[in-house]
């Protein structure tokens, strides 16, 4: 019979040398010896010589806490002011009394903005979207896309923890072009990705700022003592019916030629049942289409020159300003305002 770690292990099946090298900058800077990090971390220092090669996530966590103690900082080196050992788990012990997700990030935010000079977390809200915005002034010139990336990925696992919930992405802007790892994007986050623009930021539905925290001190203790090993994958795998529905949408071609009937029946449930399920999750199936809309809507008027028109007619609108209203709705801009707003190059 399979362990639950023999499971693990085939589900996550490691982090590509290419990601752990380019962790290592903020060690190579200071002066490390990165070959004897990696000896200790009981890591093949030849195997990161194959940006392919797959390390086990035990032993990065390992790599990554060696390194922290090694430079008493918890970024990394990253930073110009380094978290000092701690820092993460005094944010999260601030964070843990807040009645909901949108007051812990906002007091995450402001955590952060008192212990980094070049770092910032801002939590801005437009529309019916929620974008985590992350800034790094870089100011030590470092390679640092691996670290921002990273810090996007905790917070959304982290904070995923918090609510219990997985916090289903609408998408993910990157201020940076495509790494050598970019086949573990969707690992990372499991949503649409899009480099080079203008900022880093997490997007997704506001109404997940509502949920509210659901763990205590007791869990967090447990949890930081976990760290950074239950940072290195998903809070949890996103089978829920929330996202096998939103899937589902998205690989179709016309998400109106798709009813709920329609899905109830591939997922083998009834729609009363299938209602049920998302409304325990948090979700409708009217809030799915208009998330799963938004997506496409987005995607289009970043990313080709489709008329507005023609994208509200593929979106199953009745008419031009019927998608316009929506549109507004969902982001708070007008179409042609948030393709020349965000566009990317």
């Amino acid at each position: 019979m399979e362990t639950e770690t023999q499971i693990e292990r085939e589900t996550h099946p490691g982090i590509l040398a290419a990601a752990v090298q380019a962790q290592l900058a903020g060690a190579r800077a200071a002066g490390l010896d990165c070959r004897q990090l990696l000896l200790d971390a009981e890591i093949d220092p030849t195997l990161l010589e194959e940006p392919d090669n797959r390390i086990p996530r035990e032993r990065v966590a390992l790599l990554l806490r060696r390194e922290w103690d090694l430079l008493a900082d918890e970024s990394g080196g990253f930073l110009a002011r380094p978290w000092l050992p701690g820092t993460f788990a005094m944010m999260g012990h601030a964070c843990i009394s807040c009645p909901n997700l949108r007051r812990a990030l906002l007091r995450s935010g402001r955590f952060i903005s008192m212990v980094s000079d070049d770092l910032q977390i801002k939590l801005v809200e437009d529309g019916e979207e929620a974008r985590l915005l992350i800034h790094h002034g870089n100011d030590r010139r470092l390679p640092n896309q691996i670290f921002v990336e990273s810090l996007a990925v905790i917070w959304l696992r982290f904070f995923s923890w918090l609510i219990d919930r997985t916090i289903l992405l609408e998408r993910v802007h990157l201020a940076f072009p495509p790494p050598d790892y970019n086949e573990d994007y969707s690992d990372m986050f499991p949503c649409r990705h899009y480099f080079h623009q203008r900022e880093t930021c997490l997007v997704f539905s506001t109404r997940y700022l509502q949920m509210p925290l659901v763990r205590d001190e007791q869990q967090l203790a447990e949890f930081l003592g976990r760290a950074p090993e239950c940072l290195l994958a998903q809070h949890k795998s996103d089978n829920s019916y929330t996202g096998r529905v939103r899937r589902m949408l998205q690989n179709q071609g016309g998400i109106e030629n798709l009813s709920l009937d329609d899905v109830a029946a591939r997922l083998y449930t009834s729609p009363q049942t299938l209602r049920r399920r998302l409304k325990d999750e948090g979700n409708s199936w009217q809030d799915i289409k208009d998330s799963v809309r938004r997506d496409m809507a987005v995607y289009q008027l970043k990313k080709q020159e489709t008329a507005v028109a023609e994208i509200a007619e593929r979106l199953g609108f009745s008419e031009p300003s019927a998608f316009n209203r929506a549109f507004k709705k969902w982001t708070g801009l007008a179409p042609g305002a948030y393709r020349e707003k965000f566009r990317g190059p």
